[in-house]
Order: structure tokens, then sequence, then C-alpha cells
């Protein structure tokens, strides 16, 4: 197997006899898609690719259809980073500054009074909104607190976002033990520890085979089929124009005539432009 292969690719894999299961994903070309329309400040880029990869991993392991929502909110110079995926694993992410950053700043540094909420929302069934506090010094070792509080559920995470072969990688890995009560904590530890041994270079640019032999290669590993995951963004002429019936016509009317005639709305995740006159806002009107 190549590097390409398991590019924007996750994995499920389960060991045999320790009541253990993992995931590993790595983002490559659903990560630059992310980037491709803004300037993010490095800092950022790691942040959102963190949050990315957490949230890819999240999805896989709840096993529901519908959508997934992690966001960092506070009132630092970094005022919003959210990634919305859903159970497809389609997957898009953002960030708001509202002051300059530095890209020694830490997470504390970056977001002030700050929390991470993750809200699930299921095709069927309730939604569910967690709220956690942002005390730990990465996004990673908030959630795997908030796997352990919430779930009960020794979590944990191993992510690194970079550069491989000149093109923005980010990518991780998750162990969980077995949510049935049949796993040995001392299972799970010495499982950990071998994952703790993984290099960059290793989680960037080997085969996901490769990568479960180098680490588990005397554990007995049972590697599933693999689930593409991609850059979707989902908005629409159709969403920005009802989006702009929501003001009344009047300022609409103002807001043409600043903008010689024509509303240049543009997509805060993927950059696309839509563009409304006149004559489409009416139109608009009549089949609303």
């Amino acid at each position: 197997m190549t590097y390409q292969t398991d590019n924007d690719k996750l994995y499920r894999y389960l060991f045999q006899h320790r009541a253990v299961r993992g995931e590993w994903v790595r983002l490559n070309q659903t990560f630059t898609d992310t980037l491709n329309t803004h300037q993010y400040p490095q800092v950022i880029q790691n942040l959102l690719g963190e949050m990315m990869v957490a949230t890819s991993l999240l999805t896989a392991t709840l096993k529901f259809k519908g959508d997934i929502t992690v966001q960092v909110q506070g009132d630092g110079p970094l005022k919003l980073a959210l990634v919305n995926g859903n159970d497809k694993q389609q997957i898009r992410a953002l960030a708001r500054l509202q002051a300059e950053v530095d890209d020694e700043m830490s997470l504390v540094q970056l977001v002030g009074n700050g929390v991470l909420v993750i809200t699930i929302a299921p095709t069927e069934g309730e939604r569910y909104q967690g709220v956690i506090a942002l005390d730990k010094p990465t996004i990673t070792e908030c959630l795997e607190d908030y796997f352990v509080r919430s779930e009960q559920l020794q979590t944990q995470l191993f992510i690194r976002t970079g550069e491989y072969a000149g093109q923005p990688v980010a990518a991780g890995m998750l162990l969980q033990i077995m949510p049935d009560g049949s796993g040995s904590p001392q299972d799970f530890d010495h499982l950990a520890t071998l994952t703790a041994t993984i290099k960059e270079e290793e989680l960037f640019g080997l085969s996901a085979e490769e990568l479960l032999y180098r680490l588990y290669h005397e554990e007995t590993v049972e590697l599933f089929p693999a689930q593409p995951v991609s850059f979707f963004c989902g908005c629409s002429q159709e969403r920005s124009g009802a989006a702009l019936l929501l003001i009344s016509g009047e300022e609409l009317d103002e807001v043409l005539a600043e903008h010689n005639g024509a509303i240049d709305m543009q997509c805060e995740c993927c950059g696309t432009h839509y563009v409304f006159n006149k004559d489409a806002i009416n139109q608009l009107k009549v089949m609303n």
C-alpha cells in the first residue's frame, strides 16, 4: 500500500484479546480544502486540524445518523472555532478571530474564558449538547477528560498536525475500552503506552496496515474496511437566499443601493460567492 492510499480515510480496529477498540484517521485533501479559502495563522490551522481529527474520531464512536458540531467559544483573540461533521464523515471547519494572534500562544491565551461545546443532532431522536471546560492545555486532553467524566470510558486520543509531502496534514488515533465492561484497565494502559510511541512521520506517512503492525505487532488486531472522509460545506444559492429574506424589504433596498444593485454573499466555510440582484430577490419572495 502506498502513502496516498489511506489519505482521507478513517479505519476502525479491534484488539481481539484486549476488549479495546481503536480508530485511525488521516486528513489531507480534506484539511487542505478547509484551509484553501482562508489565511489562518499557523496556530489556528493547527487547532482546526486537531478539532477536525477529533470530530471525525468522535463521530465514528457514536454510531448514529445525523450531525455533530464541536466548537470552541471564548472571549480571547479566537472568538470561535467550529467543526461540523456527520455520520458520512463529511466535515467542514471555520474560525473567527477578533484580535491578532501569535503562533506561540497556548490554548488558554487564544480562547481566554471559554468552553468546548459538543452538539449531537441525530436524524431521529433527541438532540444532545455537552459543555466541557477548557481547563487542560489542549483540546485533546479536554476531550479525554470529558469521556472519563460523562461516559465513564477510558479513552485516549493521539492527534498531530503538520505537513507531509508538501501538504498540510492532520491525523490521529483513538483508543477506547469496550463499553460492555469486559475491558481491563491494565490492557488499556498497555496499548496506550504502545500507541504513545507513534512518530509523526509514521502517523502521516504509513498506510493503516503498516502503522498498526509497527505499533501492535505482538497483538491480534482486526482491521475493518475504511470509511472515506471528505470536506463538504452544504451551502447553496437557496440557503443564502433564505437568509436574505430574513431582512426587511426596506433594509434590502438600502443594501442593494449601497452595492450597485447586487448583494454578494460569500460562504465562510468554502468561499463560494452567491450574488443576488433586485430581480433575484423578488423571485425569492414569490417562491417563498
